[in-house]
């Protein structure tokens, strides 16, 4: 994928944002640097570029945001996708207001995933329980994108009410996955 140059800085400045609230609230425990830039950026970009959408202006709603993965580097990536960053821990949500001020296509709810009324076509997580989140789908939306572990994928995979399609590796190693499914109604 190709990112512009001011799609670089935008991303630049989360990245200093995060470093700067990170001295005071625990946000990423990923060290500075090439890790926390491969970890948190490429790994959510590269989700963001896989994530299977077929409608113009998709509303996703990241589930667990944190610190705005992988939300923030999606919203950048992809403008003319709604991004949905649901936080329940307040002190994070106040990061990601401030960290996506300049984002338009941005909305910040600092709620827990169950309390959320408003519907999406894409829930998509990292770093949360799948089953978490999978008790959402489809409440929240059809279609579930998550980023984890070979082994999480395969005690996912024996769900009869998701279709998964093949999974995509992420390519930086230890063996995680880019996954995505569809609810699939129990009476088909």
């Amino acid at each position: 994928m190709d990112l512009s140059s001011e799609q670089i800085a935008r991303l630049y400045q989360h990245y200093t944002l995060l470093l700067e609230w990170n001295k005071k609230m625990s946000l990423t425990s990923v060290k500075p640097g090439p890790e926390m830039v491969i970890r948190h950026y490429c790994e959510s970009l590269f989700f963001g570029w896989h994530l299977p959408v077929t409608s113009p202006e998709p509303a996703v709603l990241d589930i667990g945001s944190g610190a705005g993965f992988p939300g923030v580097p999606m919203a950048i990536l992809r403008k003319d996708w709604h991004l949905i960053l649901v936080e329940s821990i307040q002190r994070k949500a106040v990061f990601l207001r401030e960290a996506t001020r300049s984002l338009r296509n941005v909305q910040v709810l600092a709620m827990r995933a169950e309390q959320v009324s408003t519907k999406g076509d894409w829930v998509v997580s990292r770093a949360v329980d799948p089953q978490e989140v999978l008790e959402n789908v489809p409440r929240l939306a059809p279609r579930i994108g998550l980023m984890l572990g070979e082994e999480d994928f395969s005690d996912l995979r024996r769900l009869l009410h998701i279709a998964w399609a093949a999974p995509v590796r992420l390519p930086w190693g230890d063996r995680r996955l880019c996954v995505y499914g569809e609810f699939v109604s129990r009476g088909t």
